[in-house]
């Protein structure tokens, strides 16, 4: 029989989480091919989530219970989830009722025909308009940066085989990227349908600081593409004061009376500034980003894992 690992990163669910695990529960006995696991993992909640967790954890040996020491992120969250899953196949979805645990079935059965990686696909997202803007916009980085193929739904809920979760485990650098993960482990992904539900209560946790942290995470641990752009960048501003400098060489000899521009001096040294700048901070992230692999800076501390059975 099948184990099959649930992985739940949870913040602010205090509310909503006993809802998901009883419909998990109750998904997974209409499929007596599988058993299953129910991995929680707070991400140091503001709230009693992680009394609600811990209380599930003490009274059902089917779900594991990790607490973090501070917030590491949704990322690090399932990472450390990851580390904990024993199942065959790994399952991640929301805390927050939106992914629907009963339909868990469809993205197995699709695993079933061959994939490695199968991706809930939504026909209409219930996500506010800030947050499917990010979502279109971290497809389109994810196409850009990491060869996403374009026809690709990439969301919060999927399905993984173990070999591609021991994989994935193997990266213990302090800026995960689970998108970047998968996508460079594997190219055999599929999605299937499912329904999204509208949020229950709250609004998600992700503000625009955070979506911007999480696309540096991408690109700059999985991609060397935006210094390549950089240097194209550089390339090219180069080339266009070239040909500036050409133009006011011909100005010169053909009317020698003609002033040189203060206006277009100064927007020229504004482009080439700015282009500097750019180049500049980009390098800076990459070397920031490696000062602090190299320090070991941790992906996430537990502080506490409870877990009922052996």
């Amino acid at each position: 029989m099948a184990l099959v690992s649930f992985v739940i990163p949870c913040y602010r669910s205090a509310h909503t989480i006993r809802g998901v695990t009883d419909e998990l529960r109750d998904a997974m006995a209409a499929l007596p091919a599988y058993d299953y696991e129910i991995v929680l993992v707070n991400d140091c909640s503001p709230d009693d989530t992680f009394s609600v967790i811990r209380e599930l954890a003490e009274n059902d040996e089917h779900i594991t219970a990790v607490d973090l020491a501070k917030n590491f992120g949704q990322h690090a969250a399932l990472m450390s989830g990851l580390r904990h899953a024993e199942g065959d196949i790994v399952v991640c979805l929301d805390d927050d009722g939106q992914t629907p645990g009963n339909e868990a079935g469809k993205l197995l059965k699709k695993l079933e025909e061959g994939y490695d990686v199968v991706y809930a696909e939504y026909a209409h997202k219930q996500h506010s308009a800030f947050r499917n803007f990010g979502t279109v916009l971290n497809n389109r980085m994810t196409e850009i940066m990491l060869g996403k193929p374009r026809e690709l739904t990439i969301t919060s809920y999927f399905a993984m085989r173990r070999f591609i979760v021991d994989e994935m485990l193997i990266y213990k650098n302090c800026y995960p990227y689970v998108e970047g993960l998968i996508l460079r482990a594997t190219r055999r992904i599929g999605t299937v349908p499912v329904t999204h539900r509208a949020r229950e209560e709250g609004e998600s946790g992700y503000t625009l600081i955070k979506l911007f942290s999480l696309w540096m995470n991408g690109f700059t641990s999985f991609s060397v593409k935006p210094l390549r752009i950089a240097t194209y960048c550089g390339a090219f501003a180069a080339l266009l004061g070239f040909v500036y400098f050409l133009v006011i060489l011909v100005k010169h000899f053909v009317d020698s009376s003609i002033p040189e521009g203060w206006a277009s001096t100064m927007a020229l040294m504004l482009l080439l500034g700015g282009i500097v700048l750019l180049v500049l901070g980009m390098i800076g992230e990459y070397i920031g980003r490696i000062y602090m692999c190299i320090n070991a800076s941790p992906q996430y501390v537990e502080r506490q894992v409870i877990r009922k059975r052996g």
